[in-house]
């Protein structure tokens, strides 16, 4: 009788998932365009005007997707810079074909070669948490690619302790898709609130930013899993990437606060900042995790500061 309860209980777990997982993509479709990519189809938002100088390319972190960088630093950008924004591969609406292409590497090379379908030469790459890594590689192994790098609140070193027990548990064979298509979404509704608002203290989280930023998205199991690997593989990756920071030449701006709880300032953006040569850092107090939300305004500012910089220096260059 237990057996059979147990059961039952975990096949209307995973009727409600299939329903809801309809009921998200309704609420929240995709708003851009489709470009395949080797092991991904990459879902990418352009907006703003093309005639402005570099454009500014937008990378999420963990647990979400392209929105989260739209509002409202990107709409803000976009009213004078070409604003590219893309959901990761996995994640948001952009797929990839092996849960196991996690790293900053396989993301890497999965970007550019987006960029380069898309046209962009060179672009100002504008990075939060684990897209700080992803940004880096991008520096270092796409260096044609980048004008310049703004990084919001990276991850960029190895770090004590792990990512949370449940992203271990999703990224394993058999127990993680058993939770991810029973559990993960129900459970995901009602958490989804304190979670978020977790991630921006000190500040306090806007009215209404789980829904305007998608982030319901991110509990369709096949998107859960994806960012499990992201998380669980992504100390090793940056951990094989460290030594290589010196490399990176391109105008770099890193902007944290402290105290962010999420990724803590002292482990990442200071030495980070120390490493790399042409680097800019602004440590702001008082301020949590979500840099985008609490200081567009800075962040626009150190944005064209960094464009204004680099034309003469292209120019002198040439």
């Amino acid at each position: 009788m237990i057996v059979m309860s147990v059961l039952t209980a975990l096949v209307l777990l995973a009727l409600v998932t299939q329903m809801g997982i309809v009921a998200v993509q309704r609420a929240f479709p995709p708003q851009g365009r489709m470009i395949e990519v080797e092991g991904a189809t990459l879902h990418v938002v352009d907006i703003g005007s093309r005639d402005s100088g570099p454009p500014i390319v937008m990378l999420h972190g963990a647990s979400s997707n392209l929105e989260a960088m739209r509002r409202p630093l990107g709409d803000i950008l976009a009213g004078d810079r070409r604003v590219i924004l893309i959901d990761r591969p996995g994640h948001g609406w952009s797929t990839r074909a092996s849960r196991q292409d996690s790293t900053p590497q396989i993301q890497a090379r999965m970007i550019d070669e987006a960029l380069h379908k898309l046209g962009i030469d060179r672009a100002i790459l504008v990075v939060h948490s684990w897209s700080g890594a992803l940004g880096a590689r991008i520096a270092l192994d796409h260096p044609h690619r980048v004008a310049g790098l703004v990084m919001l609140a990276p991850v960029t070193h190895p770090w004590r302790g792990g990512v949370g027990r449940y992203n271990e548990l999703i990224a394993m064979p058999v127990i993680g898709p058993l939770l991810a298509y029973t559990i993960t979404l129900p459970l995901g509704y009602v958490l989804a609130e304190s979670g978020a608002r977790n991630v921006f203290l000190p500040q306090t989280m806007p009215d209404g930013f789980v829904k305007d930023s998608a982030t319901p998205l991110l509990l369709r199991p096949r998107e859960f899993i994806a960012n499990a690997y992201d998380l669980v593989t992504l100390k090793e990756s940056v951990a094989a990437q460290v030594a290589r920071y010196g490399e990176i030449s391109v105008p770099v701006t890193v902007i944290a606060g402290e105290p962010d709880k999420t990724v803590r300032t002292d482990v990442h953006a200071r030495p980070f900042a120390a490493t790399v040569r042409n680097a800019k850092l602004i440590v702001l107090p008082d301020l949590g995790h979500m840099v985008q939300n609490a200081v567009p305004d800075l962040v626009k500012a150190e944005i064209e500061t960094m464009i204004g910089n680099i034309a003469p220096a292209q120019a002198a260059a040439d």
